[in-house]
């Protein structure tokens, strides 16, 4: 938790990031990520200042629970003096023991925010779904707790002027700001709307830009003319040399020497691979997208 700090921007763990939503579906499936086709909506977790404290945050964590399809999944919720947002002892279950920070006491809005997170180390913990290392373990988390609906929160909670700053999560609000974007083009859904943060839609914008552009790379034919003409070029040359930088697809020969290029999908980011034979429609095995290529 940034709290009155430095707010890190940009887009230092995209990869990763991008790795978590193809574990998802891999541990999922497209059907299953399909019924979290609607988010976790604000009156669902409002906190009034005249809410009791301990009652509201049993009731929004309840409501997380449903969210996430955990209805055997009991949480007790308390507070206390700590350096990061929240914690959640990960145990055998069905009873959860998860500690908010002390901050929350008086700034309740975000309490949404912090239980969706420490909710989702639950589903994950029950799917057996984790990454090495807990910087990656927690990016997965992130991703996870936006691309299923209650991420948006996380991304409202940040805000940002020239005395004061808080942000929740490892992720940077710009990368909130893609996987929300990614979940939004899957959904057709606009969670903008949803924002009392302006920080938070900027970062909205900014990770909608980075997402829409995803789907327009080659060998796409939704690649603008720039990224078509390097494409080409660097077929010419395909497959001598090393991959080129700044670029996500790879050319390389099948079994017979033909040209093959593979490329990640735009929705789970699994790779395609195809061959080089001018267009092409790929359907993607993991998430079921239909690509149009010109290879």
């Amino acid at each position: 938790m940034a709290n009155d700090g430095p707010v890190e921007h940009g887009y230092p763990h995209l990869e990763t990031v991008r790795a978590a939503v193809t574990a998802l579906y891999k541990r999922l499936s497209y059907d299953t990520i399909q019924t979290f086709a609607t988010s976790v909506l604000p009156a669902d977790v409002a906190f009034c200042d005249t809410d009791d404290l301990y009652l509201g945050a049993q009731r929004v964590a309840h409501e997380l629970v449903r969210h996430y399809r955990l209805p055997d999944a009991r949480l007790v919720v308390s507070f206390r003096e700590m350096r990061h947002a929240a914690n959640v002892e990960l145990a055998a279950g069905p009873e959860y023991f998860v500690e908010l920070n002390d901050r929350f006491r008086t700034h309740r809005r975000d309490i949404g925010a912090a239980l969706a997170h420490e909710v989702m180390h639950v589903y994950l913990h029950r799917l057996d779904l984790s990454f090495t290392g807990v910087r990656d373990n927690e990016i997965l988390t992130d991703t996870a707790t936006t691309y299923l609906g209650a991420g948006w929160l996380l991304l409202d909670a940040y805000r940002e002027d020239g005395a004061s700053s808080q942000k929740l999560g490892y992720l940077t609000p710009e990368e909130f700001g893609y996987v929300l974007a990614k979940r939004a083009l899957l959904f057709g859904e606009d969670p903008s709307v949803w924002f009392t943060s302006p920080q938070a839609y900027t970062a909205y914008v900014k990770g909608m830009t980075l997402a829409r552009r995803d789907g327009q790379e080659p060998p796409l034919t939704a690649a603008a003319w720039a990224g078509r003409r390097r494409y080409a070029r660097d077929r010419r040359h395909a497959p001598a040399g090393p991959p080129q930088p700044g670029v996500r697809y790879r050319f390389s020969p099948d079994e017979d020497g033909r040209l093959r290029v593979s490329f990640p999908c735009p929705t789970c980011h699994q790779r395609i691979r195809v061959p080089v034979r001018g267009r092409v429609r790929a359907r993607c095995a993991l998430c079921g997208s239909v690509l149009e290529c010109d290879t």
